[in-house]
């Protein structure tokens, strides 16, 4: 990732989508281009011009945390992108040429995977930032079945929702998942630019799929941490399922998420179902794909 063209672009993206009006600042007369001047950024900021068209293309050298507070309130930033911007000003500073790095192999502790098999009602599953499901229970398996129905492991959600034409199937809200499959994947890069595997994913899905470019190149990011899915699942149909993920301090990257259902809603009986289908899955082996015929 060069860090210099992420800041730029990132920049340049967020005072993009902002108008004068938002932020109380008078117009006059026509504007050559959407959003906010650099001149009327660095007002809100408290900086002058030539300092903050300097951070604008990617020279953050000795630039202070109260400057980049400062200007994530002039960009009215999110707390995601707010720690997005922070990790783009950390990976920008000066340092000797690091090579991409290559992750030792991310394992799930055999405690882990118990903690998982113990969740009975509903899915469960540890992945990383890269969105590799690394470990499972048994109706997480369920739920992912076309995830699972191939040989690959560790199965990925970013690769299936992109490169899987099943996917536009799977999700009832493929749009929504896809922007923020993106987000997610565009905030972990910012955190760890060097990370090898993050980069390859980022560019076989940008090599392969449109549908991920562009949403790449509109530089959102997003923290995943609880909401709703809507899936359309091939044995039991329309699920409703919150979930919350929660980070596994003992081992660092990785996640446990949770995929409930309300209780007494239909979700609920077709999770009851899917698990009764679960349980006749041999875990050992690729979870079989379902005759719809």
């Amino acid at each position: 990732m060069d860090t210099k063209s992420e800041i730029r672009e990132f920049l340049t993206s967020r005072r993009a989508r902002i108008t004068p009006d938002q932020v109380g600042l008078a117009t006059y007369g026509p504007r050559r281009v959407p959003g906010l001047r650099r001149e009327e950024v660095a007002v809100l900021a408290g900086v002058s011009v030539p300092y903050y068209t300097r951070l604008e293309r990617g020279d953050m050298n000795g630039v202070s945390e109260s400057v980049l507070a400062a200007l994530a309130g002039a960009l009215q930033l999110d707390d995601a992108e707010r720690a997005h911007l922070l990790d783009l000003a950390r990976a920008a500073h000066p340092a000797p040429a690091r090579p991409r790095r290559r992750h030792a192999k991310e394992r799930v502790r055999p405690e882990v995977q118990w903690t998982l098999d113990a969740i009975t009602g509903a899915a469960a599953f540890v992945g990383n930032e890269r969105l590799d499901i690394l470990g499972a229970n048994q109706l997480g398996r369920a739920l992912y079945s076309e995830l699972y129905d191939t040989p690959v492991r560790p199965v990925n959600t970013a690769r299936f929702v992109f490169l899987d034409p099943r996917a536009e199937t799977s999700y009832a809200d493929w749009e929504r998942v896809a922007t923020e499959t993106v987000a997610i994947l565009r905030s972990a890069a910012g955190r760890d630019p060097y990370n090898r595997e993050l980069s390859d994913l980022v560019g076989e899905l940008a090599t392969q799929s449109e549908a991920f470019r562009t949403r790449w190149a509109s530089h959102n990011v997003r923290f995943h941490t609880a909401g709703v899915k809507h899936f359309h699942h091939s044995v039991v149909g329309e699920l409703t399922l919150s979930y919350n993920r929660l980070d596994l301090t003992a081992d660092r990257g990785l996640t446990i998420s949770v995929y409930a259902a309300e209780p007494g809603s239909r979700s609920e009986e077709a999770l009851k179902l899917l698990g009764s289908w679960a349980a006749t899955i041999d875990p050992t082996e690729p979870v079989p794909a379902v005759d719809q015929s």
